[in-house]
């Protein structure tokens, strides 16, 4: 086959998480609800941060990027799956695929980034408060908004530019809910070694990088804790970043029980469970870690309502 002979095949087909006919309208009537779920618990945390001047701040500025990122993460893969559970069909096009592929890449790297960057600003409180204002000062934190930005668009792109000069035969089966790139790849009907070396080098350095400052931030989060005297005052900082741990540990674990599920077991029903508790409860489950654990948040959703009856009035 020539490389760059990809039109072949107009459409690929996504098994889903089960082929069972009697199981379709369970799945659909779960995956819709934390669907909805999650997109109104983190738009409720982006208007509750924007809404309340005192969460103005580098951390809560960082938690609506990522209930932002959360949110496309989730309406890149289940509103497609939803669609084919309703209409009994798996088809998916080929450059719709693309386009899944691309924007998830794009969503769960920035989510990755965003972790780590929640961490050193974790750091930066807990270990240097008295110039925490001044270290992560407004245009510190944008830039590293962007730059995380710019770095997973272009890695992404590669991606896709390498997956275009791929091949894949007529009646292609892709066990899985989503166009999951190490599935594609492993599915394609040409030499893929450019994409998977491509791959592997990305996931090694986009993901032990972040873990690396991740672990080096949490080391010296719990050094400065070791050295309070104040018992109160270490669990005043011990609180403010419990919920980011959490969110980590939920997140990291989950991303790596699905390679380790492929690599270990090769059993692919595990992998998709794996890949459903790091894309869509993880996400879902987010607003809900901040909220519940965070006094400020909470205060923030609180006076929502009262925001709405205002507006209202004043129309």
């Amino acid at each position: 086959m020539e490389a760059g002979n990809h039109t072949e095949v107009s459409e690929l087909l996504l098994l889903g998480l089960s082929e069972d006919p009697e199981l379709q309208p369970f799945l659909f009537g779960v995956f819709l609800f934390m669907y909805l779920v999650t997109v109104l618990g983190n738009l409720l945390i982006m208007l509750a941060i924007s809404s309340d001047s005192h969460l103005h701040t580098p951390m809560y500025f960082f938690l609506s990027n990522l209930s932002f990122v959360d949110i496309c993460l989730t309406s890149t893969t289940l509103p497609k799956m939803l669609v084919n559970i309703w209409t009994q069909s798996k088809a998916i096009s080929y450059n719709g695929c693309l386009i899944q592929v691309y924007f998830f890449t794009v969503f769960i790297g920035m989510d990755n980034f965003l972790l780590t960057v929640m961490a050193y600003d974790r750091y930066v409180a807990i270990c240097h408060p008295l110039h925490y204002m001044v270290i992560m000062n407004p245009q510190l934190c944008g830039l590293l908004i962007l730059l995380c930005w710019f770095i997973i668009l272009w890695v992404s792109l590669v991606h896709i530019l390498l997956m275009r000069r791929l091949t894949f035969c007529a009646g292609t089966k892709i066990p899985h809910f989503f166009c999951e790139l190490a599935q594609i790849l492993k599915e394609a009907c040409s030499d893929t070694l450019t994409s998977n070396i491509f791959m592997y080098v990305v996931t090694a350095l986009l993901g032990v990088i972040p873990v690396t400052g991740i672990l080096y931030s949490y080391a010296q989060i719990i050094s400065s804790l070791m050295k309070m005297s104040s018992a109160w005052g270490k669990y005043k900082a011990f609180s403010t970043c419990g919920s980011h741990f959490t969110v980590v540990s939920l997140f990291y674990g989950t991303g790596l029980g699905v390679y380790l599920s492929s690599a270990v077991t090769h059993s692919s029903q595990r992998s998709l469970v794996a890949s459903v508790m790091y894309t869509v409860v993880t996400p879902m489950l987010n607003p809900f870690i901040y909220s519940l654990r965070n006094k400020d948040v909470k205060g923030a959703l609180g006076k929502l309502p009262e925001l709405g009856v205002q507006c209202g009035s004043q129309r």
